[in-house]
């Protein structure tokens, strides 16, 4: 049970790293540095497309990372 979960750990953690690289960044620049807070804080963009999916399988894929890892210290104490 133990390797099992492991498996699906590293699967899972590969699987977050490469959706997390697959979105594009809010603004580039300094000019985004700056400005690109009060953007997100006061802004009324909404994710549309491609760009809804990946935030919807990357928060899915980071809640079962959690799950996974608790899972995989737990059995196997």
């Amino acid at each position: 049970m133990h390797t099992l979960l492991v498996i699906l750990l590293v699967i899972v953690s590969i699987a977050l790293i490469a959706v997390v690289l697959l979105q594009s960044g809010k603004s580039a620049g300094l000019s985004g540095a700056i400005s690109g807070g009060a953007e997100q804080l006061f802004g009324k963009q909404k994710a549309r497309g491609i760009d809804l999916i990946l935030h919807r399988v990357t928060v899915t894929l980071s809640v079962l990372f959690f799950l996974l890892t608790i899972a995989v210290t737990y059995f196997k104490l």
